[in-house]
């Protein structure tokens, strides 16, 4: 008698026991075919979805498909109904009906035609607003689902501490506890409690990326056990812990002569085994293929793929090249045991079924439009833009008052809709297939001899397609109204020599009450831009004659207001000289005039922080807050002998329209294993509503290893009304304080500990220190407890 209904598909089972039930049913084929993938363009033929064609290309079914919204121009309606089509396929025309899910791109917005384009990562970092974060990766998580795409290849979880390298950008800067704070709010909202409503998060890339020689891209990393874990895993470890993440993304690094890749030291021992991950693992593009063509720690494809597949690394993207003939070649010759195999189908498939994906495989594409670009995403984008706006210096030209009638709006950044982009933002891109030329003509290529992204033509050929974008002009027309003049001049280009603009924008600066200079940088892949993945700089000036431009505006003696719009950590110490007041915003997306505008027209008060250090100068390099003791000066004089050692703005910083004082800092804390109480009423001392960004540091100040002069350990947001006060009390649990001792123990030793409260890490505004009694106190570091905020 026929079985009726197999274990696998009914969802009243358990989920071991589907996933036993249908690997238990798989032909090998089938099984590998489950841990690779497919571009969706390559779907597509003669200009059109064929299904026969595309049943032919995945026999015994396939693990995921590459970018559908990062491939195409398709539309939300479109879009969607092509992942049903390929899904139908999938689910009606394999043995055993094994759903895809389709991965897309998500760092500062779902990489989508028509999606909202919110602040790239950096610039939701400088938000310091782990609430707001959540909220916008939920409009990510809303409009992916509308499509069909169930894997989001975001949050970017790398400690990035060289502004040198291209990709600092996505990053959410240089801090371990800030990035694992935002880090986990995005995995909140993007995966929420229960997978079947959400989108699972990838947190990337594991591990050590950002820190590679030279901030050059895809280079090797030198680092002790002990940095790599205590700083670079950290925020890896707390998305982990606090919010279930369920993918990892390896990085294209080699530490210490072993590529990530095909390291089972890190993908198993380290963040298995160690930090507690459970859920699956993910190939950055290319690179099992780069174990053989870039680190050269393979011979062929089959022993790449039987390398990176023992390492821990389950699934091939975007495409099937070694995890497909080759890696059934191992089996079968017996170099490779099937059992490595269905260890990483086990958890592929334990996805599946927790998205959720047999009982519904498809979507409504006729309703799939109408989760994009509506009012509530769009005034989440604008206010995200405005929170990431962060005020360096300010002598009291901002806000802007209402006496200045004639304002000059000069410099490149001042009305190009394409600069208000980051790298992974569409259609930026997208350059990389529309704009580019095929990678096999370059020698240097180390993908393969396809073009990056194979795009399809027709109705599926992306392009340069925008939301509705607000420029830096446009946000100041909209909030100034008829009755300011705005002189506009461009000035000059993001790149290159030509002056020939300097003259018209000195003549509207002169004729102006006040002028705004917003030089910028282009974020992007397909070059010429001046930052993004694979964009990296040996210089940290701004590019061009941007800095003559400001010099020429400044020479004017009208009062400035600088507006550095970009991707790039610049040096910035020449414009901070000229101007009156200087402004950082990164990539802010679709919203960035408005979100811009709201905050020189003081209609919302600045409360942006630098998730980075700004350093003086590229000689500084790397700058930051949290050096280990010894660190951050030069011996035996303090400085460099042409240059100070400290940075020019530093990490937390970020000025207000209001003043804030702290008063009244308690901290309580006996024993290595109970937890401190640190409390501190914060005031708004001035006429004027503002949100100070009150942060915590810590100070272990005798320890068995040299421990970081300063530790970023919990943040707080609050919001304050003039003259009112909030009394904020974090709660520190002593694993919060545990580090690597010589032994690679996680402890934390008895003795004292200073605390200290303030508005950046160098302007501490109370501290006191306790000590803490007790026996060595062993912790590990996937139980580490965040600290705890309250705020009355």
């Amino acid at each position: 008698m026929a079985e009726s209904q197999p274990p696998y598909k009914d969802p009243a089972r358990g989920l071991t026991e589907r996933v036993e039930d249908l690997l238990g049913r798989m032909t090998l084929d089938e099984k590998i075919a489950q841990l690779g993938c497919l571009w969706s363009t390559a779907l597509v033929h003669d200009d059109a979805f064929d299904a026969d064609f595309t049943a032919a290309k995945m026999p015994h079914g396939i693990g995921q498909v590459t970018r559908i919204g990062a491939s195409t121009g398709l539309q939300p309606r479109e879009s969607a109904e092509l992942m049903n089509a390929i899904q139908r396929v999938a689910v009606e025309r394999t043995r055993l009906g094994i759903p895809i899910f389709v991965h897309e791109e998500s760092v500062g917005g779902f990489l989508h035609r028509d999606a909202t384009v919110f602040p790239q990562g950096i610039g939701l970092a400088a938000t310091w607003n782990p609430h707001l974060v959540e909220q916008v990766a939920g409009v990510i998580r809303e409009q992916m689902l509308a499509v069909g795409a169930r894997l989001g290849l975001a949050p970017v979880l790398d400690v990035a501490r060289d502004p040198r390298w291209g990709r600092v950008e996505e990053s959410y800067g240089e801090d371990p506890v800030l990035s694992g704070t935002l880090g986990t709010a995005y995995v909140r909202g993007l995966q929420t409690d229960d997978l079947r409503q959400g989108v699972v998060a990838t947190g990337k890339h594991f591990l050590g990326y950002a820190m590679s020689e030279g901030g050059r891209n895809w280079n090797p990393v030198q680092m002790g056990p002990r940095e790599l874990r205590e700083v670079y895993a950290e925020p890896f470890a707390a998305a982990i812990r606090d919010a279930g993440l369920a993918a990892i993304m390896n990085s294209y690094a080699s530490i210490d002569g072993i590529p990530c890749a095909g390291s089972h030291a890190i993908l198993t021992d380290l963040l298995r085994g160690e930090l507690g991950f459970g859920g699956a693992v993910v190939a950055d593009y290319w690179s099992i293929p780069q174990l053989v063509r870039f680190h050269r720690v393979a011979a062929d494809r089959g022993a790449a793929a039987g390398l990176a597949l023992s390492a821990g690394l389950d699934m091939e993207l975007p495409e099937t090249e070694f995890y497909g003939e080759p890696l059934k070649a191992e089996v079968e010759t017996g170099r490779l045991p099937e059992e490595v195999v269905d260890t990483a189908v086990r958890r592929v498939l334990r996805m599946k079924f927790q998205l959720g994906l047999f009982e519904n495989p498809y979507v409504d594409a006729q309703t799939a439009a109408a989760k994009f670009q509506t009012a509530e995403q769009r005034a989440l984008a604008r206010q995200a833009a405005a929170e990431s706006v962060i005020l360096l210096a300010n002598d009291g030209i901002l806000p802007l008052a209402p006496e200045h009638k004639r304002i000059a709006v000069i410099g490149p950044g001042a009305d190009d809709e394409r600069l208000l982009q980051g790298d992974y933002h569409y259609p930026a891109h997208l350059e990389i297939i529309y704009l580019a030329k095929a990678q096999s003509s370059n020698p240097d290529n180390l993908i393969g001899d396809e073009d990056l992204t194979p795009s399809a033509g027709g109705a599926y050929a992306p392009g340069p397609y925008y939301t509705p974008h607000v420029t830096p002009l446009g946000g100041l027309q909209a909030a100034l109204g008829a009755d300011v003049e705005l002189l506009y001049a461009k000035g000059c280009e993001v790149l290159g020599e030509d002056r020939s603009g300097f003259e018209a924008a000195v003549a509207a600066a002169k004729a102006a009450d006040v002028a705004i200079v917003v030089v910028a940088g282009k974020s992007g892949l397909h070059r010429p831009v001046t930052v993004g993945e694979a964009n990296d700089a040996a210089q940290l000036d701004l590019t061009g004659v941007q800095s003559e431009l400001v010099a020429a505006v400044a020479g004017t003696g009208t009062p400035l207001v600088v507006v550095v719009l970009s991707g790039r950590v610049h040096s910035l110490e020449r414009e901070a000289g000229h101007a009156n007041a200087l402004v950082q915003l990164f990539p802010p997306g679709e919203e960035g005039g408005n979100g811009l505008a709201d905050v020189l027209t003081g209609r919302v008060a600045p409360s942006g922080r630098l998730p980075v250090s700004l350093p003086r100068s590229v000689g500084q390099v790397p700058v930051y807050t949290g050096y280990r003791a010894g660190g951050g000066r030069a011996m035996f004089f303090g400085d460099y002998i042409d240059s100070p050692t400290t940075p020019l703005f530093s990490f937390g910083h970020g000025l207000s329209y209001a003043s804030f004082a702290y008063e009244q800092l308690e901290v309580t804390g006996t024993t290595t294993r109970e937890p401190i109480t640190v409390s501190v009423v914060v005031r708004n001392t001035s006429e004027r509503a503002g949100a100070e960004v009150v942060q915590l540091y810590a100070q272990d100040q005798v320890a068995t290893v040299a421990r970081p002069d300063q530790m970023l350990i919990g943040f707080a947001r609050v919001p304050l009304a003039p003259g009112q006060a909030k009394t904020v009390r974090f709660t520190v649990h002593p694993s919060r304080l545990a580090f690597y001792d010589p032994q690679m123990r996680f402890v934390v030793e008895p003795g004292a500990f200073r605390f200290a409260v303030g508005a950046s890490a160098a302007d501490m505004r109370c501290e006191q220190s306790v000590d803490l009694s007790g026996p060595v106190a062993e912790y590990r570091q996937r139980e580490v407890v965040a600290t705890g905020i309250t705020i009355e």
